[in-house]
């Protein structure tokens, strides 16, 4: 249970990378982020930056699988960090879509030491 919700983790934040890097400008990635086609172009380069740093979560996600207890924490409260702080600067749904999941998935790693 715990690997599956890590991986969750990582899935959601490989999905993230492929919103920001690929998707940005185009009509799905601007429906889902509610931008213009003159604001995702404008800030296409900051969503690339971005969709490499959601990917880097994922790569620690998936190694913390391998590397252990110590490293699953430390990557899911990355996450966790991330997530409220998306919260506070850009819409309260980051708190439930990127932080809660890690929340479940640090909970669940805790309970299995």
């Amino acid at each position: 249970m715990v690997r599956f919700a890590i991986l969750f983790v990582a899935l959601e934040h490989i999905a993230f990378l492929i919103l920001e890097m690929f998707l940005w400008t185009k009509p799905v990635g601007r429906r889902i982020f509610g931008l213009s086609p003159e604001v995702a172009q404008a800030s296409r380069v900051l969503a690339v930056n971005q969709g490499l740093y959601n990917g880097f979560l994922a790569a620690g996600l998936i190694w913390s699988l391998y590397a252990g207890h110590s490293a699953q924490i430390f990557f899911l409260s990355c996450v966790i960090i991330a997530g409220i702080f998306g919260a506070i600067t850009v819409r309260r749904s980051v708190l439930w879509i990127q932080a809660m999941p890690a929340a479940i998935a640090l909970l669940l790693v805790i309970a299995a030491r």
